[in-house]
């Protein structure tokens, strides 16, 4: 069989996506890379874009209903096999109790055994067990218990938000997330020309989205992919026509394309020339003006800005609903590192603003320590600095999501029957003039 011939013929089968999606697993299982890093790096380049899709979704899928699928397994299987040998289990696994035919993912997952030298020997294994997953998993599967968050992190947010809302935290990361997209000008007629629904805050969410590049109005750039709970620090910032803004750690550009929008003057710097390669490609797409540097931040010096937009690095850990290989991939040894950078952060951007300037200060992150406790010690360092809270009345914004030192704290189980949000910590400061 000819090279073109056999990647036609595994297609055909859902083969590959089924290997790339493997591989991803093996790395993030195994490696404690992240599937971004993954995918960035070109790990499904060699796919056509339907097949990236959907090795991307097995994958994600997979890691997000993990824990079930090792319960689900270890009523089949005596002794745990070889990572990879668990990893195509836990794939099949995954799809057989999702519904799948279980014909193919039964073949499938032999022939993936089958095809590796190191765990051919393993293929009656494989086949034995998916037998059993196929006629037993799928009715036991709800029955499960929702995976939890690793010790590393289930206990600290156990501490700053009680066991309660923990639990209602992962019963929103095992749910998954919809697809959110920012409209460049009308919300309205972009969620009428995909199907999809308005949010309070503005933001157009889409419950079944399938290939993103293939939707209406995607090469026109009427709007890009940016999660509802990632489009609110803009919004309370609140930048005007004409006001030189940067937009610090910029990358993927989300935000750089709304202050554009806006009007701002927008000056987006990040440390990654890959990523910033994206923020340009989005900005060309949607037709949209910033000046781009690749630069660290704390190499910024010419000042005099307006407003800044600090959406500094750290744990990630309110988007475990859209990345689920978050908790696989990391163990929160960086946590101190990453909360002294953002404090630096904070001071350097301060000496950036003009007299009066604002600053938001926002992260992904469920952590108070990466959020409400940075502002109020940027507070207690600065004098004169205040917390603008009265920047958070804006449409679709709860007030019960205010923090006392006037910040905004979202989290992934607000709005759960519309889908949730991602976590995040939000907060404008304002120099004193």
């Amino acid at each position: 069989m000819s090279q073109p011939d056999a990647k036609r013929s595994q297609s055909k089968q859902g083969l590959g996506p089924r290997k790339a999606a493997l591989y991803l697993l093996d790395q993030v299982t195994g490696q404690g890379k992240l599937l971004p890093e993954l995918i960035g790096d070109g790990a499904l380049a060699h796919l056509p874009p339907e097949d990236r899709a959907r090795a991307q979704r097995l994958a994600t899928q997979t890691l997000r209903g993990l824990a079930r699928a090792d319960r689900m397994l270890a009523r089949f299987v005596n002794r745990t096999p070889p990572l990879a040998v668990r990893n195509v289990l836990r794939l099949c696994t995954v799809e057989l109790c999702g519904g799948e035919a279980a014909h193919g993912v039964v073949n499938a997952g032999v022939e993936l055994v089958a095809r590796n030298k190191r765990t051919a020997s393993m293929k009656g294994l494989v086949n034995a067990v998916l037998r059993k997953v196929a006629a037993e998993g799928p009715e036991g599967w709800a029955k499960l218990a929702t995976p939890r968050l690793p010790g590393w992190l289930r206990d600290p947010l156990k501490d700053g938000y009680g066991p309660q809302v923990v639990a209602a935290m992962e019963a929103a990361h095992f749910a998954g997330a919809p697809l959110d997209i920012t409209a460049k000008a009308d919300p309205e007629a972009v969620a009428k020309a995909l199907g999809g629904v308005v949010l309070a805050t503005g933001t157009v969410r889409l419950a079944e989205a399938g290939q993103v590049s293939s939707l209406p109005g995607f090469e026109a750039g009427d709007w890009w992919v940016q999660d509802a709970a990632a489009a609110i620090p803009v919004q309370i910032l609140a930048p005007q026509k004409g006001e030189a803004v940067l937009d610090l750690c910029a990358a993927p550009g989300g935000k750089t394309m709304q202050l554009a929008a806006a009007g701002a003057r927008v000056t987006a710097v990040d440390a990654s020339g890959g990523r910033m390669k994206r923020v340009r490609e989005n900005l060309d797409r949607t037709g949209l003006a910033a000046t781009t540097f690749v630069a660290d931040a704390f190499a910024v010096t010419d000042g005099g800005f307006d407003a800044i937009l600090l959406d500094a690095p750290c744990s990630a850990t309110g988007t475990i609903r859209r990345h689920p290989d978050l908790p696989y991939a990391k163990d929160g040894s960086e946590f101190g590192m990453l909360i002294d950078q953002q404090a630096r952060m904070i001071d350097h951007a301060l000496g950036l603003l003009k007299p009066g300037g604002r600053l938001v200060f926002c992260t992904c992150s469920l952590l108070p320590d990466e959020g409400e406790v940075q502002v109020e010690e940027a507070v207690s360092r600065h004098a004169g600095l205040t917390v603008d809270a009265a920047a958070l009345e804006r449409p679709g914004l709860d007030p019960n999501w205010r923090t006392d030192e006037g910040g905004l704290r979202l989290r992934p189980d607000y709005w759960a029957d519309q889908g949730g949000m991602d976590g995040f910590y939000i907060a404008l400061m304002r120099k004193p003039a």
